[in-house]
């Protein structure tokens, strides 16, 4: 049988019956040759395989599939866009918008990016980001932008294995197994998935966190439009794919992944080199490109930023050639924007906040303003959640204000917890807060409220 592109006539007799399909013809043949020159200058470094899907955000038709690199292949019979390899970080973007919708996180969070060490059913899990360093605390934008690993598994034990495995299974994945039968690697893609659904969950994404099934007939009926994420949330994430200076914690400000328009990418390499991804969307297409070998082995020195994405970005730019270029989409109404210091207490940048998780307004404040103290930390509306896998002597929050002068106190839930003239470290305890900086004549000049999720810190002998 052969596939001709929607509208395209009849061809061929009943010994070669042609169907259509909502294939373009032209963007079929440039994702192909894209494909196969990239596979051509990476060949030396043991990479035979590769795969392409484009598709339409608006109608979900599939405009060009790419299964394979033909006759450079291993496999030239296998489909590469439905065969199923580890997904690597092109999951991460979906584990941080179930965060931001479950409201654990917000853009601005901090997270440990720090050795952590987890007991697993065969000894210790040890995740390491790909460049070998860590980077202390960082916000979930730069998290997320800069692919870190240890942060993410952190956000995988704040939402629950099992939750993210569900959410998965809503966005179109076929996954057999609970959610602790992946364990903390899942934050890093330990699944097996196939392109085809890693590129419908990214066009949902697109799509303001609404799910459809792609279609590659046109005679087949659109599936009815399934909510997986809030509007808020697929913004941020999208915000934070799009994010070329937080990106570059990792990848530097010059790589495959900038594009002259606005776009929302995300890469992925599993383990040993033996796949790597490249996922992303404009306004109007999303694209998904897959590179490695279908024997499973290794590539030499690949990853997704040399990979699959120097292929995606090459057709992502030709599709936009010749057309307005793309602008960034708007934010939803339930979003608000709030500066927030960077993770070292200086100078940050504006960041959106779903609201109800903003840190109060300034306009909120005023009698702060004038007299010039207030609470710098903790933000009000701040989740913490304790981590079990931290000794609990090292789980600290800090509470630090501005311009506090002689004689100003921290009151917290009504008790007295000493001067506020200088940062002091709190040992949390669950529940909701109130954390109030009162003068020496007992006025009120600022107040926050946060909350404390998980077991309680315990006290820990001497010199542990």
């Amino acid at each position: 049988r052969r596939l001709l592109p929607a509208g395209a006539g009849p061809a061929g007799g009943a010994s070669d019956p042609a169907i259509a399909s909502t294939l373009d013809a032209s963007v079929q043949r440039v994702a192909a040759a894209t494909l196969r020159r990239h596979l051509l200058a990476i060949r030396d470094q043991r990479v035979l395989d590769g795969a392409v899907l484009v598709l339409d955000n608006a109608s979900g038709h599939v405009l060009a599939y790419v299964g394979g690199s033909g006759d450079l292949s291993s496999a030239r019979h296998v489909d590469a866009v439905m065969a199923r390899r580890q997904a690597g970080s092109a999951l991460k973007p979906l584990l941080y918008a179930l965060a931001f919708d479950q409201r654990i996180l917000t853009a601005a969070s901090l997270l440990e990016d720090t050795p952590l060490d987890l007991s697993v059913a065969g000894g210790l899990y040890r995740p390491r980001n790909y460049d070998d360093h860590f980077r202390g605390l960082v916000t979930a934008r730069i998290a997320l932008a800069g692919s870190l690993n240890v942060p993410a598994v952190r956000t995988l034990g704040l939402v629950g294995a099992e939750a993210m495995v569900q959410q998965l299974r809503r966005l179109g994945f076929d996954l057999p197994e609970a959610g602790d039968h992946y364990g903390p690697s899942l934050a890093l893609g330990s699944v097996d998935v196939t392109l085809w659904e890693l590129a419908s969950a990214y066009r949902a994404l697109a799509a303001g966190g609404v799910w459809t099934s792609p279609r590659l007939s046109p005679a087949t009926p659109a599936g009815a439009p399934r909510r997986v994420y809030s509007h808020e949330a697929a913004f941020l994430v999208s915000s934070i794919l799009a994010d070329r200076e937080s990106r570059s914690v990792t990848f530097g400000l010059e790589n495959p992944l900038a594009t002259g328009f606005w776009t929302a990418v995300k890469t992925g390499t599993s383990e040993d080199m033996r796949d790597n991804w490249a996922v992303g969307y404009s306004p109007r297409f999303t694209v998904g490109a897959w590179v490695g070998n279908y024997s499973g082995e290794p590539m030499r020195n690949v990853s997704g930023v040399t990979g699959a994405a120097p292929v995606w970005l090459e057709v992502m730019t030709w599709l936009h050639a010749g057309s307005a270029a793309a602008s960034a989409p708007a934010p939803p109404p339930g979003l608000i924007a709030r500066a927030v210091p960077g993770p070292d207490g200086g100078a940050g940048r504006p960041e959106w906040f779903v609201r109800g998780t903003e840190p109060a307004a300034e306009a909120g404040r005023a009698h702060v303003a004038s007299g010039g103290a207030r609470i710098v930390a903790p933000v009000s509306g701040t989740i913490i959640a304790l981590d079990p896998d931290i000794p609990p002597a090292m789980q600290r929050v800090i509470f630090e204000a501005s311009a506090a002068g002689a004689g100003m106190r921290w009151v917290l839930d009504g008790a007295d917890c000493g001067p506020a003239a200088s940062l002091l470290p709190w040992a949390p305890r669950p529940g909701r807060h109130r954390l109030a900086l009162v003068s020496g004549a007992g006025a009120i000049r600022d107040t926050v409220t946060f909350e404390v999720r998980g077991a309680a810190a315990r006290s820990e002998p001497p010199g542990d």
